[in-house]
């Protein structure tokens, strides 16, 4: 049986056929991850429009609260200091007068009072928990901080601009068509803030992304995986596509979009083809690869009859050549003559189960196909489109008003920085995981057709005549995404993520330091309290013990404390500066990283529309010619 089992799987038709089959199981999964992807890449450009408005919001409330208390610093005079309080005069010493000291806080009486309260005291000034207030910026430290400014936004230029062209040769790769009419709406030279700039840069991602509703559609995306901000499955999206828990169908999508006549017959998803509603693209392929599994056992069936039956008949000869034993002769006769007959039951299933392949492949899947192409040529033309306006938006950040802020970068600014980095690596991830699942996709399925057109025409399973439209279609298809340069536009995205991450690095600085200063400060009043406690114990004088051990507690005490004074005071001016660098470099790489990543975005828009209205136009031309030859014949 094994043996038997073996023979048959050699051969060739069987074998082919289990080729066919494995081409068709696969592509049922291709076709979930295309779908998966395609929802993926829609939610990314969502989420990273959202994520850079939530960003921007941040970095501009940072400025908006730096300008607040500019104003009021201008407003309001500063109230003076309080001054120290004056000292008592000394009690009379009990060492040598060589060795007297004159106290910072107010020296106590004898016996020594408990310690004075902080708002006596000059070392106020130092409380981690008091702000002493901020001296004048020097025209030196603006020059120094300018400086490691510049030199923090050349790394991440260095690092951004590696596997990058420049503008001129990425708008040299793609062909150069004519500005929507949009772009005199959004292009002004207006005083605008990053948030006015970021929001109009959302909407045109909200756009980009509602451009793929069609495809959506046509791909039968579940409405798990219809990504829209907050919203969950059943519920009305705010792009105005409703969703239910089950997959979407193509009678549905088939009152909102309409993709016109290929070759006599109304296509697209949930149309009416040949007077039958069209099933879903996700129902046809899984259609397909059943009928492939039984088309695989059918031809293995027969095949096996078929040798069984060719054995059978050599025995026949051989006992009608001997002209043996009559009963063993027909015996010999009917056994071959139910093969036969079994032979002929197995080549009509056969060609059943071909028929009912060829009709879903010509009457089903060639028409979605057809209207898939014109989806996705749409989809891309309008996200061109939008893209391009996206181009034109960014350009505003030049005219953004740059006085440089001193405020700190918030934890919530933190948060919405590493939000933003998420979100750009999963636009990145999402895009190079789209042209991946769409290549596949397309090369399963013309592997497939190349087996089931071509390898197969010499037995059963023939060509017909509608059959090199549904090829040429695919290996136009085929070729064209092949031939996608989605490179560059992969890495205009990673270039955005670069400078986006040296944002990131640098406010992690930023807060290490932050950390530094305010360590450095608790510290300090550690010490300022004990140097306190002594003093109230002591006094601001040598105490007993330092006439026998020559030391003085006191003195030592306060030498620590100026030491932990000048270290605290240079980690905040480290802060500081560092500060005033984050605030500059995070302008900087936004107005050098968003031209960069649009203009890789619109050149791979730009280029996938002109391939798919290739394959869309030469597949409507054939179309129209196989009408011309049906109504002549």
């Amino acid at each position: 049986m094994g043996c038997c089992y073996s023979t048959v799987e050699r051969e060739e038709i069987v074998s082919r056929c289990k080729a066919r089959k494995k081409y068709m199981k696969q592509l049922v999964k291709a076709r979930q991850a295309f779908s998966a992807a395609h929802s993926l890449y829609l939610r990314s450009l969502r989420s990273t429009g959202s994520a850079l408005l939530q960003f921007a919001n941040a970095e501009t409330n940072l400025h908006h609260h730096h300008a607040a208390e500019t104003n009021l610093h201008h407003d309001h005079a500063p109230l003076p200091l309080p001054p120290p309080a004056s000292p008592p005069p000394p009690p009379p010493p009990m060492s040598p007068s060589s060795d007297t000291w004159t106290s910072i806080t107010a020296s106590p009486a004898v016996p020594p009072p408990p310690p004075p309260p902080p708002a006596s005291s000059t070392w106020d000034f130092w409380d981690p928990f008091v702000q002493p207030p901020s001296s004048a910026v020097t025209e030196e430290e603006l020059e120094e901080t300018a400086m490691m400014a510049s030199e923090a936004v050349a790394t991440a230029t260095t690092a951004a601009a590696i596997t990058t062209p420049p503008p001129s040769v990425i708008s040299g790769l793609y062909k150069d068509t004519t500005a929507t009419s949009e772009l005199a709406m959004v292009v002004s030279r207006n005083s605008k803030d990053l948030v006015e700039i970021v929001k109009e840069l959302d909407e045109y991602f909200l756009k980009a992304a509602d451009a793929g509703g069609q495809v959506s559609s046509l791909l039968q995306v579940s409405s798990s995986n219809c990504s829209a901000r907050g919203s969950k499955e059943g519920k009305v999206y705010n792009h105005g596509f409703s969703l239910g828990p089950s997959l979407w169908t193509w009678g549905l999508s088939s009152k909102l979009f309409d993709f016109g006549k290929i070759g006599g017959e109304m296509v697209g998803s949930g149309v009416l083809v040949g007077g039958i509603a069209s099933e879903g693209h996700c129902s046809t392929v899984e259609r397909l690869y059943a009928w492939e599994k039984r088309l695989y056992q059918e031809v293995k069936a027969a095949e096996t009859i078929k040798i069984e039956y060719e054995k059978k008949m050599g025995q026949l000869r051989k006992l009608e050549v001997k002209r043996d034993d009559y009963v063993k002769t027909e015996k010999s006769k009917k056994e071959v003559e139910k093969l036969e007959s079994q032979m002929m039951v197995a080549s009509q299933a056969i060609e059943t189960t071909s028929a009912e392949i060829i009709k879903l492949r010509e009457t089903e899947l060639y028409p979605q196909l057809i209207g898939l192409v014109q989806g996705l040529m749409c989809m891309w033309r309008s996200m061109y489109e939008c893209h391009q306006v996206q181009t034109h938006i960014v350009q505003q950040l030049k005219y953004l008003n740059t006085i440089p802020s001193t405020e700190p970068t918030s934890e919530i600014h933190r948060q919405s920085t590493l939000q933003l980095e998420l979100e750009v690596q999963q636009w990145h991830q999402s895009f190079c995981y789209l042209v991946k699942a769409q290549r596949d996709y397309i090369q399963l399925l013309a592997g497939w057709l190349r087996l089931s057109l071509f390898q197969m025409s010499k037995n059963t399973l023939s060509r017909t005549g509608e059959e090199s439209r549904i090829y040429s279609l695919c290996e136009e298809w085929h070729v064209a995404v092949d031939h996608i340069p989605d490179r560059v536009a992969s890495e205009g995205i990673n270039s955005f993520l670069t400078v986006i991450h040296a944002i990131v690095v640098q406010q992690a600085d930023e807060h290490k330091q932050k950390k530094k200063s305010e360590c450095a400060f608790k510290d300090l009043e550690k010490k300022v309290n004990e140097l306190r406690s002594l003093e109230s114990k002591y006094g601001a004088y040598s105490t007993p013990e330092s006439y026998l051990t020559g030391k003085d507690p006191v003195a030592e005490k306060k030498a620590k404390v100026e030491i932990l004074r000048a270290k605290a005071v240079e980690e905040k001016t480290k802060h500081e500066k560092l500060v005033s660098v984050t605030r500059a470099m995070t302008l900087n790489n936004l107005q050098m990283g968003f031209p960069h990543v649009f203009q890789a975005v619109v050149g791979f828009s730009s280029v996938c529309t002109e391939a798919f209205e290739s394959v869309y136009n030469k597949a409507k031309s054939a179309g129209e010619e196989h009408d011309v030859k049906r109504i002549l014949a």
